[in-house]
């Protein structure tokens, strides 16, 4: 058999990758530990590219309606972005802050009741005691409060140095998100303000390093993806609105306290796919129970039936148009991203399935044409 130079090199490329694969597989621990300490040094500009793709949706839309030739255009569009992502934030927080301040003091105002309450509960029981030691005498059931008190130390410190240590960890991760976030944030301004230059840069590198033809697939399959993802994006917000809205008019129709606070929290909330909106519920309910208990568990029924509207019927078709995929696989999406990857599962899936649904149709249609196949055999009647 004879192999030209193109063959040979195929084959070393082959053979070597399947040895770097089975060292890899042999030594995982030590590939993952390395994956995770690069990832850690890589999380600030992940977490930058992230923040900056999302600003990038409402910053493109901006810029669109601005003139072309203007020097100032990209850096006031990205300046009127941030002006509006604070706009809205600062209007939530007005809207949130007094009624969570509200219900707190509410919360405060009943406490002297409650250790009043406390307060003659531990003086019956304390009535109780010698009843329950002279049982304990009769039945021969001896009692070492010493070792009891002793105990009850120990295990105290125990769960107070825990705590410290715990503290002490989390105010290290807090340091350290808020740092990650910090420069993440910066670097997206960065990559907001050059992104045509980032983008000619990255196009040079794929066709420098790949040949033509996949370059040209995997910038398509690229393209492709950031279209999915910007229209997920915009339907999220707008399925968002949508449930908030539906919350405060409902509650203002059944007259129940806070609809305008709980209608922009579940809105908030809602932002992560299907379940947010349960964290907007639980705090809700609380929120109404410090006013009137009954009242909470009429928003509970409320908030249940106004989710499975907004669960199968709103939410597949509002995000599931955007982002170009049927009802039933945003459903199957959301439920398989949850399973694999807890919330962000949730929140990656629906595009990321998005792109394969459109990449899996495109290829069948492409075979079906190929075969020749005839279209009244598979469109059916």
């Amino acid at each position: 058999m004879n192999l030209n130079r193109e063959q040979i090199k195929q084959y070393l490329l082959i053979i070597c990758g399947g040895i770097a694969f089975y060292c890899a597989l042999q030594n995982l621990g030590a590939v993952l530990r390395t994956a995770g300490r690069l990832l850690g040094m890589l999380s600030p500009f992940l977490v930058g590219g992230a923040i900056a793709f999302v600003l990038n949706v409402p910053m493109a839309a901006i810029e669109r309606r601005m003139p072309e030739r203007q020097k100032t255009r990209r850096p006031l569009a990205l300046i009127l972005t941030l002006a509006a992502l604070a706009g809205v934030l600062t209007l939530a927080f007005c809207v949130i802050g007094p009624g969570i301040g509200e219900a707190i003091g509410g919360i405060a105002a009943q406490i002297p009741a409650a250790v009043q309450r406390l307060q003659e509960q531990l003086a019956l029981l304390e009535s109780y005691l010698p009843q329950l030691q002279s049982i304990a005498d009769a039945m021969n059931f001896q009692i070492d409060w010493e070792s009891l008190s002793r105990r009850a130390i120990a295990l105290a410190q125990t769960w107070g140095s825990g705590l410290l240590s715990s503290g002490g960890g989390m105010i290290g991760s807090l340091v350290s998100g808020v740092s990650t976030f910090a420069i993440g944030l910066i670097f997206s301004f960065y990559v907001l303000l050059q992104k045509e230059k980032l983008a000619r840069q990255g196009r040079q590198v794929c066709y420098a390093l790949l040949p033509e033809s996949w370059a040209d697939q995997l910038l398509e399959v690229l393209r492709l993806a950031a279209r999915t993802f910007s229209s997920f994006l915009s339907g999220q917000c707008l399925e968002s609105v949508i449930l908030g809205t539906l919350f405060v008019v409902s509650m203002t129709i059944f007259r129940m306290p806070y609809a305008l606070l709980v209608g922009v929290l579940i809105a908030l909330t809602a932002l992560i796919p299907i379940v947010g909106a349960f964290i907007g519920c639980i705090v809700g309910a609380l929120l109404i129970a410090v006013t009137d208990p009954w009242r909470a568990i009429g928003f509970v029924v409320l908030f249940l039936v106004l989710q499975q509207i907004e669960g199968n019927l709103i939410y597949p078709h509002v995000v599931g148009s955007s982002v170009g995929l049927p009802s039933i696989w945003v459903l199957a999406a959301v439920t398989l991203g949850g399973k694999l990857m807890g919330i962000v599962g949730m929140i990656l899936f629906i595009p990321l399935c998005s792109v394969l649904y459109a990449l899996f149709r495109g290829f069948v249609k492409d075979r079906l044409r190929d075969r020749g196949v005839p279209p009244e055999k598979w469109q059916g009647g």
